[in-house]
């Protein structure tokens, strides 16, 4: 890499915010919110609304946050967040079930939905805390917090189960994106189409419009309407907008956003087989300088980094309609740049420098909130190699020193990043 892509990528950071819970304020609408019962997914909208997926009760919340003050910014290298969650929340952190990750716009803040276990017989508690850079954990009261929420209707049955006792209903949404005053809404419903992309005008009307979603899967060679949309994203693809939709087991799907009509049955394009076998786990959209670009994360394999621009000239494509290769040929159509990002939990765009994201340390299990710098896609820390023995020394024609200066001085290493000197 040249330095000066490492000079375009590192300028000013957006500013930081403590959290403030309990205050109240007029709310844009008043319409009637049940108590939270389940948190689920996440999506911001604008910087002090915060929606959140109730699949317990069937709606969607807008918490209508208070407004935060600013801060420099910071990256994240919280090596254990469980603990301090916990003792937050006056629990164990056994008890902790991490369930999404949004950062707040400009406000450097990590929101992180998780569902705290009470034993045998008792439903899990909901909760909802804000994290800082610093390791500050505050608490959200979601009984106290103003909102509004509207209902999902034609959820899945309360008795319908996948693996014999996961509920249907915790895909009652499986992701959302906020655009243009409209919450765009994948997920299940009762339906014989039961993949269902759901729209809802905010401020909350109590209306919204219902699509049943198919499209072509080329690794199980069959129409697929039942498996739902699993991560979203909305883009602008040959001057259209376009929803970009990633599934399990792995195909990429585009749909312009004009055909998700009121009872509209949608057949999407299928632009790529991206791999079998995983799970999207965050589809998210960000620029790498002045180009769009789309990362995918995926549960079992490694992330899948594509260009909106491949992504447009593919969606100009007929898609896909025969099956791969299995398994000599895995992948089919628009070809992604494989990322090494696996065993990322939730990753969320933290500033036009950084992502976000969860992920597990694999030997002591505790969950940890790290930033990821946009262009790199790594964290030097993982990795032990010839460059981080005390006598190395960096060659005079070395091109990789700036940026192991950069990467080691994001993760509180400014020492070692003294040693990334040429001599």
């Amino acid at each position: 890499m040249k330095s000066k892509f490492w000079r375009r990528l590192s300028g000013r950071c957006l500013p930081v915010a403590l959290a403030l819970a309990g205050v109240t304020f007029t709310l844009p609408v008043a319409v009637t919110a049940s108590p939270i019962q389940a948190v689920g997914q996440m999506s911001f909208g604008a910087a002090d609304t915060l929606f959140m997926a109730d699949w317990r009760a069937n709606e969607i919340h807008a918490l209508h946050l208070a407004p935060v003050p600013a801060r420099a910014a910071k990256p994240f290298n919280l090596k254990n967040i469980s603990a301090p969650i916990a003792k937050a929340l006056h629990v164990e952190p056994e008890q902790l079930r991490f369930i999404d990750l949004a950062c707040r716009p400009g406000a450097e803040l990590a929101y992180v939905a998780l569902e705290v276990d009470q034993g045998r017989g008792v439903l899990p508690r909901p909760a909802l805390v804000a994290v800082d850079a610093t390791g500050q954990v505050t608490v959200i009261n979601l009984a106290k917090t103003p909102q509004t929420a509207v209902a999902i209707k034609d959820p899945p049955a309360a008795d319908e189960r996948f693996w014999r006792d996961v509920p249907a209903a915790r895909f009652t949404v499986t992701d959302m994106v906020f655009q243009d005053g409209r919450l765009y809404v994948a997920g299940l419903s009762s339906g014989s189409f039961a993949s269902t992309l759901r729209i809802f005008p905010y401020p909350f009307t109590g209306q919204g419009t219902v699509s049943s979603i198919e499209m072509y899967h080329a690794v199980h060679n069959q129409m697929e309407t039942r498996a739902p949309i699993r991560k979203l994203a909305i883009v602008t693809l040959n001057g259209e907008p376009t929803l970009v939709a990633a599934y399990t087991c792995t195909p990429l799907v585009t749909i312009p956003l004009r055909e998700l009509q009121d009872g509209a049955h949608v057949v999407g394009k299928t632009v790529a087989e991206l791999g079998w076998g995983s799970a999207p786990v965050d589809l998210v959209p960000f620029n790498l300088g002045t180009a769009p670009m789309l990362l995918l994360i995926n549960s079992h394999k490694s992330a899948d980094l594509i260009s909106v621009s491949s992504l447009a000239t593919a969606a100009q494509q007929p898609g896909l309609s025969t099956p791969i290769h299995w398994p000599d040929e895995p992948f089919k159509g628009l070809r992604a740049t494989p990322i090494p990002m696996a065993g990322v939990a939730e990753l969320s765009n933290q500033n036009d420098e950084f992502f976000a994201a969860l992920r597990r340390d694999e030997a002591a299990g505790d969950m940890a909130l790290v930033s990821i710098r946009k262009g790199a896609f790594l964290r030097l820390s993982d990795f032990i190699n010839e460059y981080d023995f005390a006598d190395y020394s960096y060659p005079t024609n070395d091109t990789w020193h700036g940026v192991h200066q950069r990467l080691r001085t994001d993760e509180d290493f400014a020492d070692l990043a003294q040693r990334a000197v040429v001599k």
